[in-house]
C-alpha cells in the first residue's frame, strides 16, 4: 500500500500557533551537579528559563528533568528529584531515547543487503528505544548554554547494542518564548545506520492523578496497527471509525475506558519530513493549561502511560500510577527499517538528520 498524506479528508487542518535526592552544589551559572553515576562521572543539571517557561535539564539521557509555566503551581511532566531513581525506575521520562527511538520487530533489519541483529530488549523479543544502554541512559556533554537555551552531544559508539556505524548527535532545547519549549536534534554517521530521536516527556496539563480528563486533537487520518508485540503489522489503516479517530477534541478518557483503547501507537502524519507544522493538541478542562506542537516528524507516537507504575516518589513526592501522564513522540514512524513503504530511516555518511519539534503552552 502506497501511503499519501490526506490532511483535511477526515481532520480540519490544526490554527497556526500564535508565536513561536542527592545533595546538589553549583557548578556555575546554571548548572549544578544532580548526582553521580556508579563510574564517579557528574551528572549536571541545568536550569534555562525564558517566555514563561523554566526547564531542568540532566545530561544524562538529554532528559527533561522538570518544566514548570509561569503562574502554573505543577510541574508540566513527569520525572524525579533524584538520580537513583532515575537510574533505576525512569520509564524513559523526559529522556531522549535511541539511536533508534520505538520499537524493531526481532531487532533485525538489512541496509544494503547485509543483515544487523540489534539487543532485543524488551522481553527478549524486540529492540526497544536503542537497547538497555542507549542514548537515553548515557551521559551526555554541554556543548553550549545560555539563560535560555542549552546544547548537549554525545557520540553513540559503533557496535553498541549492535548498531553499524559511528553516531554523533546534537540535542538543543530551547525556551523560545510565548510558552515554546523547542527541541531541536542533529545526527551525523560515518556508516548508514538506523536513526529516529524524539523527545520522551510524560505531560500533564493539571493537579490530577490521572491524565485521563485531558482532551486531545491530533491531526492525523491514519495510524498503524500492532502485533501482541506492539510491533505495525505493515497496514497504514484509516482512523474513520475507530476509536484512534482523534480529529476533533475527545478526551482521554472516553476512548481509554468506553473505547478500551490503551495507546501506544504512532500517528501517520506524512509520508517523509516536512516543515514543522501544527500536529496535534492537548487540553485540561480542570487547569485552563492547553499544550499545542508543532513538528517536522512524519509520525507522532501517542503513549497514555498505561504502564507507568514506579514504586518511588515523582516531583513534588507524587505519587504515579497508570495514566499519570501521556507523551507525543514526534518521530520517524516505528519499525521503519523493515518497511520499504514507511518513512525513511537510515541515515548515510554524508547527509545530517535535521529535526525540530516545539511544545507550546499556554494557560487561559
Amino acid at each position: 500500500m502506497t501511503f499519501r498524506l490526506q490532511t483535511g479528508e477526515n481532520c480540519s487542518s490544526l490554527p497556526p500557533a500564535a508565536g513561536i535526592g542527592e545533595e546538589t552544589r553549583s557548578v556555575g551559572a546554571g548548572n549544578e551537579i544532580f548526582g553521580h553515576l556508579e563510574s564517579g562521572e557528574a551528572v549536571q543539571r541545568i536550569t534555562i528559563t525564558g517566555g514563561g517557561l523554566t526547564a531542568h535539564v540532566l545530561t544524562w539521557g538529554a532528559v527533561i528533568q522538570d518544566l514548570r509555566l509561569e503562574g502554573h503551581d505543577v510541574p508540566l511532566v513527569l520525572g524525579f528529584d533524584d538520580l537513583p531513581s532515575y537510574l533505576a525506575h525512569s520509564p524513559y521520562f523526559g529522556a531522549t531515547p535511541g539511536r533508534c527511538a520505538n520499537r524493531i520487530g526481532g531487532g533485525r533489519f538489512a541496509i544494503d543487503g547485509t543483515e544487523y541483529q540489534l539487543e532485543r530488549n524488551e522481553r527478549g523479543v524486540s529492540h526497544l528505544h536503542g537497547g538497555s544502554d542507549g542514548i537515553g541512559r548515557q551521559n551526555w556533554h554541554v556543548a553550549g548554554q545560555g539563560a535560555d537555551f542549552v546544547t548537549l552531544t554525545l557520540n553513540d559508539p559503533a557496535g553498541r547494542a549492535g548498531y553499524p556505524g559511528t553516531c554523533a548527535i546534537t540535542c538543543t532545547y530551547l525556551l523560545a518564548g510565548n510558552g515554546v519549549l523547542s527541541v531541536a536534534y542533529e545526527a551525523t554517521t560515518d556508516a548508514p545506520t538506523p536513526v529516529n530521536l524524539c523527545q520522551h516527556s510524560y505531560f500533564i496539563l493539571d493537579d490530577s492523578s490521572d491524565a485521563l480528563g485531558h482532551e486531545i486533537r491530533l491531526n492525523a487520518d491514519h495510524y498503524l496497527p500492532v502485533d501482541e508485540n506492539l510491533i505495525p503489522t505493515g497496514e497504514i489503516r484509516s482512523v474513520t471509525g475507530t476509536p484512534f479517530d482523534l480529529c476533533n477534541w475527545t478526551p482521554l478518557r472516553r476512548q481509554t475506558e468506553e473505547g478500551g483503547i490503551t495507546f501506544d501507537h504512532n500517528f501517520c502524519l506524512s509520508p517523509e519530513r516536512q516543515k514543522k507544522r501544527a500536529v496535534a493538541e492537548v487540553r485540561s478542562p480542570r487547569s485552563g493549561v492547553s499544550l499545542e506542537v508543532l513538528t517536522t516528524e512524519p509520525g507522532v507516537q501517542l503513549y497514555t502511560g498505561a504502564k507507568v507504575a514506579p514504586p518511588v516518589p515523582g516531583l513534588d513526592g507524587r505519587r504515579y500510577g497508570p495514566f499519570a501522564g501521556f507523551c507525543l513522540e514526534t518521530q520517524v514512524w516505528p519499525d521503519s527499517v523493515n518497511h520499504a513503504n514507511f518513512p525513511k530511516a537510515i541515515l548515510r555518511p554524508g547527509e545530517i538528520l535535521r529535526q525540530e519539534t516545539d511544545y507550546i503552552f499556554r494557560k487561559r
